[in-house]
């Protein structure tokens, strides 16, 4: 068993790095006034393990390591998006949570009105970005087709709504026991979908939607999408506060439902696993190709936060 540290990859360290940049990058375009501006500095910038635009570079990696430019817009994109989502589910109508990434949630630090508007803006500044030329300068090879741009504002703006979707069902569930099949629809939307739109943003960059490609990095994101989330409620149960960054125990407190509530802990482990193994059969289409994707795997099946 690998320790937490060596999870980590060089892979993983460098996109984290990567997308830091280019998140401030991106949000040096954007200048609002006073508490605005740095609520959504505070959404964005304290940190976080940028799992999602992680997953766009990995597919990127598929065809070697020089980042398209379209690719690094998707990654900044469904990472604000990403960001929007958090701070409008800690807030007190929502979650009702004070603690994120081991700060104060954007509300407590800036007050429910300026959280709300944080989020709102985040959105909309996700598709300015990845419709402009940002980082085009870079690569001036890759000048992205209008196609591509149209593709993937279609497959962010899908993962957004099913997203929102899923956060109903999720509310709607709380309090009450709900089968498998309920709890996977309200997680392949709320959590799954835009962890799939980070990866087919990505590849859309290079493949055709009837590739075969396409539909295995389609049935790869369906499953470690899951994946994450069956992980989430796992360690919800058995971290910490110190080691998550967010209020441990919150599910079991507002009884909401989840897959160790559901099966038991042991069997949700044993589901985690099988999640995985699927997504690793999804990639064996891409052999050694795969190497970065194959990472991203490893270190979310072992993450401890």
């Amino acid at each position: 068993m690998l320790s937490s540290e060596s999870i980590y990859s060089d892979f993983l360290k460098s996109a984290q790095e990567t997308v830091q940049q280019d998140l401030l990058t991106a949000l040096a375009q954007f200048q609002f006034s006073e508490p605005l501006q740095s609520a959504v500095h505070h959404a964005v910038m304290l940190g976080g393990k940028r799992v999602r635009p992680a997953l766009c570079y990995a597919v990127n990696a598929l065809h070697g390591h020089i980042l398209h430019p379209a690719v690094r817009r998707a990654a900044v994109a469904v990472e604000l998006i990403h960001c929007y989502s958090l701070v409008h589910d800690d807030l007190p109508c929502m979650d009702n949570d004070s603690l994120r990434r081991g700060q104060p949630t954007c509300h407590v630090a800036f007050g429910e009105h300026n959280a709300l508007l944080a989020g709102d803006v985040l959105q909309s500044m996700a598709y300015e970005v990845l419709t402009s030329s940002l980082f085009e300068q870079d690569e001036v090879q890759h000048q992205t087709h209008p196609r591509i741009v149209l593709q993937q504002v279609k497959t962010l703006a899908s993962a957004s709504s099913k997203m929102v979707q899923g956060q109903v069902l999720d509310l709607q569930s709380e309090g009450i026991r709900i089968d498998q099949q309920a709890l996977e629809a309200i997680h392949h939307n709320k959590t799954g979908a835009l962890i799939s739109a980070a990866i087919l943003m990505s590849a859309q960059t290079m493949f055709e939607p009837a590739d075969q490609a396409m539909q295995k990095l389609e049935q790869f994101g369906q499953h470690i999408g899951l994946a994450f989330q069956v992980q989430d409620d796992i360690l919800d149960i058995t971290s910490n506060t110190n080691v998550l960054g967010k209020t441990a125990g919150k599910d079991l407190d507002v009884e909401k439902s989840t897959y160790p509530a559901l099966m038991g802990l042991i069997p949700a482990q044993n589901y985690l696993a099988e999640l995985h193994a699927q997504a690793l059969a999804a990639l064996s289409y891409f052999e050694e190709d795969a190497q970065a994707l194959h990472e991203m795997t490893q270190f979310l099946l072992l993450r401890k936060s």
